[in-house]
């Protein structure tokens, strides 16, 4: 049994004293949770967020991290930064990054070997824009990104990692994929990882849904056979709502 992961990414949200805020309201509300929960705040708030859970069931996250150990990367952070801030988990190629910020398959995958070196789990992004969802292309877009961002890793690094099912177009629009095509969707990526690295280890991936996953539809989401957790954005904002989402 794959346990589920719940993972809340804050985005450009909160400052610090707002991101106290926000945890000290959630820390009573998840404490009885059957699932991981994983908070993912900007950079500046990593140090406060991270004091506040410690001790707690609620594990810290970072919205992304560099390849490179140290240099001359202006505006990056490295694994080793993040991990001696407490950081656990790292969400690496979500579709913001790779929208905005010209992310490749080359540097998802280099991000997130720089991350399991580190003993960070990686949190791995892959979806479909709604252009190439209406064109029939989604199982080969996300098979693609799967296996090039898994490239050169060992069966275990792959079974220790994340990925996100993230349809691009149900990002933030409040729209979601039927929980039937978000469940069809994960069984192709799932598929993808087994054809490279084996049943046996594609079964031990904990995949997530990743696009607006809220109080109202997380049960009927959590229900389905292949869907493993969610990394959730607006919901996440609001300790009540992202508390619910975590209890489904």
């Amino acid at each position: 049994m794959r346990k589920p992961i719940i993972a809340g990414n804050w985005k450009m949200n909160k400052t610090p004293e707002e991101a106290k805020e926000l945890v000290a309201a959630l820390i009573p509300l998840v404490k009885d949770a059957a699932c991981d929960v994983v908070v993912c705040p900007p950079f500046v708030d990593l140090c406060c967020v991270g004091n506040l859970i410690e001790g707690t069931n609620i594990r810290l996250g970072a919205q992304n991290v560099h390849w490179a150990e140290k240099g001359a990367f202006t505006g990056e952070i490295s694994a080793e930064m993040l991990k001696a801030r407490g950081v656990e988990f790292a969400i690496v190629g979500h579709s913001e990054r790779r929208q905005y910020f010209g992310e490749t398959d080359e540097t998802v995958n280099k991000r997130a070997l720089a991350a399991l070196n580190a003993g960070i789990t990686p949190i791995i992004c892959v979806g479909e824009s709604l252009e190439q969802r209406e064109s029939g292309v989604t199982d080969a877009i996300v098979s693609s990104q799967t296996v090039a961002a898994l490239n050169g890793m060992t069966n275990a690094q792959v079974e220790s990692l994340v990925i996100a099912y993230e349809p691009i177009w149900a990002i933030g629009t409040g729209k979601t994929a039927t929980k039937e095509d978000a469940n069809a969707t994960i069984g192709v990526i799932r598929r993808a990882i087994a054809g490279v690295f084996g049943e046996e280890t594609a079964e031990k991936v904990r995949i997530q849904y990743g696009g607006s996953m809220n109080p109202k539809n997380a049960g009927e989401l959590m229900a389905m056979p292949e869907i493993d957790g969610g990394l959730i954005g607006g919901a996440s904002l609001k300790a009540d709502d992202f508390s619910k989402v975590v209890h489904f």
